[in-house]
């Protein structure tokens, strides 16, 4: 059966450097995605690709 779900947001204040964060809105612009989404996939990335000794 077809289910819908909904993912839950929480807003969060992070301070990143500006040539972080311009890098990262180029790339979200050629990809077509918000640079929220590009955060959120980043982030998933990382921990996903953490040693497992630092997991």
């Amino acid at each position: 059966m077809f289910e819908i779900k909904k993912t839950e947001y929480i807003n969060k204040t992070f301070r990143l450097p500006a040539d972080l964060v311009e890098k990262m809105e180029i790339i979200a612009q050629k990809k077509g995605i918000s640079l929220n989404n590009l955060v959120t996939q980043c982030c998933n990335y990382a921990l996903d690709n953490l040693d497992k000794k630092d997991k």
